[in-house]
């Protein structure tokens, strides 16, 4: 069950604030991805006992939710996107996002996102890709997405494919291109943006 279905009401004056919780969890989260998130790791961050933060979360799945949350909302430039920004622009500043905090494609792996922030984005992707002509603007959505989320899981490794060998006795034509072929991430990225751009709206 998501955060979300179930936000907990605070019923003391000095309960800890959810959203200090949240970007506590999402700073955890930064410094040593998903082993350090721990109830009592954001407890200790917020200077309060392990038993406030449950005033508040029911269990660190909660804690993932409102991290993978935070961290959209505080990324401005992904925020001004959202905002207005053509789909291309949208979908490059979530990419980079996504770099920004790498853990956050592991945890949408886990959580399916349903904070206010990630509906906001949803809704951008899915109106734009309508305006698009988009078929299936929430299935596109999802394609995009998902290849988002690909991309910049395995972009952190691009430096050691490019130090990688590759055997031509066994792939001579992949040998061959490999050695021609600069790595870049985020031109990678963009391309294949447009190629999928180009079948979403053909």
């Amino acid at each position: 069950m998501s955060y979300w279905e179930h936000p907990k009401q605070v019923h003391r004056a000095r309960a800890v604030d959810v959203h200090d919780v949240a970007r506590a969890a999402a700073a955890v989260l930064d410094e040593g991805g998903l082993k350090a998130l721990t109830v009592r790791a954001v407890a200790g961050r917020l200077d309060v006992a392990p038993a406030s933060l449950y005033s508040r979360v029911e269990s660190v799945n909660d804690l993932y939710d409102l991290a993978l949350d935070s961290a959209l909302g505080d990324d401005r430039a992904l925020d001004q996107a959202v905002a207005g920004a053509e789909l291309q622009e949208l979908m490059l500043a979530y990419f980079r996002h996504l770099g920004q905090h790498r853990w956050v494609c592991q945890v949408i792996g886990m959580r399916a996102p349903r904070g206010p922030n990630y509906l906001r984005l949803s809704e951008r992707m899915v109106v734009l890709l309508d305006a698009l002509g988009a078929t299936d603007p929430l299935g596109a959505a999802y394609t995009l997405s998902n290849f988002a989320i690909g991309s910049a899981m395995t972009a952190p490794m691009s430096g050691d494919e490019r130090a990688a060998p590759v055997d031509p006795g066994i792939a001579p034509n992949y040998a061959r291109l490999h050695e021609e072929h600069a790595v870049d991430a985020e031109a990678i990225f963009t391309a294949g943006l447009s190629a999928l751009r180009s079948h979403i709206e053909a």
